[in-house]
């Protein structure tokens, strides 16, 4: 029988958050090897696991997925977060498209200079109110229903509510216009396996500071 999911990334959010939140969601318990050192990077190397040399990878079902997309897509569809037909499947990629499109800036954001990193702040903000939010607060009206899609919880609903967290982090009154979108937050959060997840002492990470940048530059080697 398969053992836990196993995730192979650094001690910070990244690119294996959103794995880390879909994992939660399903109700799947994982564990974690952080890279903290260039030779357990290494390592993966020389095994041949990282097929692209580049890390997310999870083991998980006797695979080791790289890409996270791969990663994200292949756990929502085994834990039934990928929708009932092949419509809602297009839908749930295209919300988790614009999703990752406003995720992108946050990826990014603890890599920058001082002075960038004020005026991404605002770049956020102001892309997240006026174009992210605003449509999907609309897909909701036009959908009528708790979730993005269907009538049950979905993948995009779980990386929305990641990328909403994040951007209150940045302003705590993002929501303010958006009463669907804070109706949304409040019922998502509530599902258990979630709200265990948003409490002190969870697998979720904090917002990267200077000890991840660190580490991962000195993992990749990116100087």
């Amino acid at each position: 029988m398969p053992g836990k999911p196993k995730l192979y990334y650094f001690d910070g959010r990244g690119k294996m958050e959103s794995v880390r939140w879909l994992l939660t969601a399903a109700g799947v318990e994982f564990e974690e090897e952080f890279l903290k050192t260039r030779e357990q990077y290494e390592k993966l190397l020389k095994d041949g696991v990282l097929l692209f040399q580049q890390v997310p990878m999870v083991e998980i079902d006797g695979m080791k997925m790289v890409q996270t997309r791969a990663i994200l897509s292949y756990i929502a569809a085994k834990y039934n977060l990928y929708g009932k037909d092949l419509k809602e499947r297009a839908l749930i990629d295209m919300y988790v498209g614009g999703t990752d499109d406003l995720m992108a800036f946050f990826m990014r954001f603890p890599f920058l200079s001082a002075e960038e990193k004020e005026k991404e702040h605002a770049n956020i903000i102001q892309k997240a109110t006026s174009r992210y939010f605003p449509a999907y607060e609309k897909i909701l009206k036009h959908h009528g229903q708790d979730f993005l899609v269907g009538n049950r919880l979905s993948w995009a609903d779980v990386h929305l509510l990641e990328a909403i967290l994040m951007v209150e982090e940045k302003k705590s009154d993002a929501l303010s216009e958006f009463p669907r979108l804070q109706a949304f937050k409040a019922n998502i959060s509530s599902i258990p396996a979630i709200k265990k997840f948003l409490e002190p002492g969870s697998q979720r990470k904090p917002v990267s500071g200077d000890k991840y940048v660190e580490t991962v530059r000195r993992v990749l080697r990116m100087y």
